[in-house]
């Protein structure tokens, strides 16, 4: 409790030395010089001070009025005060802490506001030009060689010690608060990064979602006035389907952009995250549009992390998406390969080039690069290109569970976004 108090009291002089440095300096001037004047009249039992006092007093008043210059001058009021107190012990007054305490506070100051190596040089220079004057005083004779030499040299040394003690405490706070700073701009900018993430998945989700379903509903809506009045009741079909497929396109852009409501909005719970096992559902919207697909799977399938599993339907939907927008074919295939710790996925058709879909306009073209983006994302990689024997086809291969991001192959043939 008192040391808690005592850090308290400190804190609070720190705070109100930095706000008033020079009512703070006027008042340690004040206090110092009282000490010297006392210092003055201090002899040796049996001695008479010297005759001098008009003389020591003006001299330790320039020395305190030297002090407050410590801070921006530091050299200069340590070798005002030193010459003041040489004089003072050469004209034979008896050298104490009290008569030194103008030096001492000088010499604080030094080590606390300046360099090592500008402190060791100045304190040398120090206890050479006063311990010799100590020795050889005439107010020191009754003391022993001993104690004239060694007491002098500690005075000196202790102000110094002291002062790079604060030094190194002055540049311990500071790189503590640093680090508080640096810690915390590197928070801030660990949640700039999420959100940023966050938003670029939010994107690909709601540009996978409303691709697919908006180019489903295209085609439906197209087959189905083709069909009116040569066959009503297959276009009757197809508009069912229609209805069908904007209804999950709603539930899905729901379940997307769910993640930003409030959390106390009373809403239904979200629909779960889609996956692999939708992909009948899948083929069927396909199928309604007049794509035919066809899955094949190879070896045992194996568990998906849920954000794998994710990643693999949205590439199959985008990919799907795009035979249906741009391949002018109405069959397309899936060919699911699984092996002990990746999942290989193709996606084909028989389709030609895409045409103007090949060159993208500025700002458009993101298809792939948003299904590249979700393989690594999940520690995978994603190829596109043209099939030597004509068609289109997606690769992607996807760890059964999400590894450090992959880095692209170094060499790719790919076909620019169809979209």
């Amino acid at each position: 409790m008192t040391a808690s108090l005592d850090r308290r009291y400190a804190e609070l002089l720190e705070h109100f030395s930095e706000r008033h440095p020079l009512l703070v300096d006027l008042v340690t001037a004040m206090a110092l010089m009282g000490c010297a004047t006392l210092g003055i009249a201090l002899a040796m039992p049996g001695t008479e001070p010297p005759d001098h006092d008009k003389l020591v007093v003006g001299l330790m008043g320039v020395s305190c009025l030297a002090l407050l210059k410590h801070r921006t001058h530091p050299r200069t009021v340590l070798t005002v005060t030193a010459v003041c107190t040489w004089i003072a012990v050469a004209v034979g007054y008896l050298i104490t802490p009290l008569l030194m305490a103008p030096l001492l506070a000088a010499l604080y100051w030094l080590a606390a506001l300046t360099d090592r190596r500008t402190t060791r040089g100045y304190g040398i220079a120090m206890m050479v030009a006063l311990t010799p004057a100590a020795v050889f005083s005439d107010s020191m004779q009754h003391v022993s060689l001993l104690l004239r030499t060694i007491g002098p040299f500690f005075w000196l040394l202790l102000p110094l010690a002291a002062g790079r003690g604060t030094q190194a405490r002055r540049a311990y706070l500071k790189s503590v608060q640093a680090r508080a700073e640096h810690a915390e701009r590197t928070r801030e900018e660990e949640a700039r990064l999420r959100v940023t993430e966050e938003r670029m998945r939010i994107a690909r989700d709601l540009h996978d979602v409303v691709a697919h379903h908006l180019a489903l509903a295209n085609a439906q809506a197209g087959t189905a006035a083709h069909l009116t009045r040569a066959d009503p009741e297959q276009a009757h079909r197809i508009l069912t389907d229609l209805t069908a497929t904007t209804s999950s396109a709603l539930r899905e852009l729901k379940s997307t952009v769910g993640v930003l409501r409030r959390p106390d909005d009373p809403e239904a719970p979200l629909a779960p995250t889609p996956g692999l096992d939708r992909l009948p559902e899948l083929m069927a919207a396909c199928e309604s549009a007049g794509l035919t697909v066809t899955v094949t799977t190879e070896g045992v399938p194996g568990h998906l992390d849920p954000g794998v599993d994710l990643t693999a339907y949205r590439i199959v939907q985008e990919a799907l998406t795009n035979v249906s927008k741009h391949a002018a074919v109405d069959a397309a295939r899936i060919r699911l390969a699984y092996e002990e710790a990746h999942l290989t996925i193709t996606v084909t058709d028989d389709g030609g080039d895409a045409g103007p879909a090949a060159t993208p306009e500025p700002g458009r073209g993101f298809g792939l690069i948003g299904m590249r983006e979700r393989a690594q994302s999940v520690g995978g990689c994603l190829s596109a290109g043209q099939r030597p024997e004509g068609g289109f086809e997606v690769t992607t291969d996807l760890p059964l569970r999400p590894r450090p991001r992959a880095p692209e192959p170094d060499t790719e043939t790919t076909r620019d976004q169809r979209k």
